[in-house]
């Protein structure tokens, strides 16, 4: 039995890590820190865990550390001062480790960068035998995940043009986290849908044309929408010339048919978040726009699950020779 610790506890992300870890075969919860929340039951700070109710949080003490794995699911900026503390193998769920270039790090977060991990998205092709072989692993943003794994296998076969991607997204408000914010109250978000972040500002832009390569260039709009927990993600480019709709197709079945977390639904269905809840499982759709000339890929994640403690924990087991699905559910929950 591996023994693995929870830094940043208290959050929607680090509460989806103990709710999968409870029911991994192979991990036990031994330790749990969160500074703020520190002497509290983590039945007080998640009351759906019923089997960890009686596990203390721990203010974090790098000379306490008594586990074999630490995944740390802290703001961003915040983890590299306690990777920094840390022996050992580690999964990062924050985005201090995502990125190669200082510079797009300066640009897009601030304050000086902290350095390159392996990036943890084992479905892009050479990733999963790196991440296997590493001690450190920088866990992939949601949006990050749900766009690259809707155009990696259409960019990276030459199939669309790469710098002329778009994408509309849409999250859950779990995706910004658990702090009070009046933005995310429930009368400010039932009943509508907001645009944010508008104009190539967000943060996980540098990160997804780095993960797509091929000089892809993305115009990414994000959208807040009315539910706790998702991501659905449009992605449209047009074709490249002498591509045949067909290839698309054939370029997203080549990619995913042996991934155990990617389902191509079967033709006339489309992706919708509620297909992935509570998930570790992306399921993708496409289509030819003949109007536009452009091919258009639908993808959804539970963006707490692939898109966050279900994706670290797959890396997680990569890491330590574990078969890679491992305590990750396939199969959703509805209604």
């Amino acid at each position: 039995m591996v023994s693995v610790g929870v830094l940043g506890a208290s959050g929607y992300g680090g509460g989806e890590l103990l709710r999968l870890l409870a029911d991994h075969p192979q991990m036990q919860v031994k330790q749990v820190w969160a500074n703020a929340s520190a002497g509290q039951s983590v039945a007080s700070l998640h009351p759906h865990l019923a089997t960890l109710a009686d596990l203390q949080v721990a203010a974090f003490d790098p000379e306490a550390i008594d586990v074999d794995l630490v995944f740390m699911a802290l703001p961003h900026s915040q983890s590299a001062q306690y990777a920094a503390m840390i022996e050992g193998t580690v999964v990062d769920l924050g985005a201090d480790f995502r990125l190669r270039d200082p510079q797009a790090w300066r640009t897009y977060y601030g304050g000086e960068h902290a350095g390159t991990w392996t990036y943890g998205l084992p479905e892009i092709p050479g990733q999963r035998e790196m991440i296997a072989s590493s001690t450190r692993v920088a866990n992939p943003g949601c949006y990050a995940t749900a766009i690259a794994l809707a155009a990696a296998p259409v960019v990276s076969s030459g199939l669309v043009d790469p710098a002329q991607i778009v994408v509309v997204a849409a999250s859950g408000t779990s995706g910004a986290g658990r702090s009070p914010s009046v933005p995310l109250l429930a009368s400010e978000v039932t009943s509508g849908v907001r645009a944010y972040k508008v104009g190539g500002v967000h943060q996980h832009t540098p990160e997804i044309e780095q993960t797509l390569g091929h000089g892809a260039r993305i115009s990414f709009t994000p959208l807040l929408a009315p539910m706790a927990r998702g991501i659905l993600a449009t992605v449209t480019a047009p074709l490249s010339p002498g591509t045949t709709p067909d290839a698309i197709g054939e370029a997203l079945h080549a990619a995913y048919d042996a991934e155990p977390f990617v389902r191509i639904l079967p033709d006339g269905q489309w992706p919708a978040t509620q297909m992935t809840l509570g998930t570790n499982s992306v399921v993708l759709q496409w289509a030819y726009d003949q109007h536009s000339g452009r091919v258009v890929i639908c993808s959804a994640i539970d963006n707490l699950g692939k898109g966050a403690a279900g994706q670290a924990i797959q890396n997680a087991n990569l890491m330590l020779g574990l078969p890679e699905g491992t305590g990750l559910p396939v199969n959703g929950v509805a209604p």
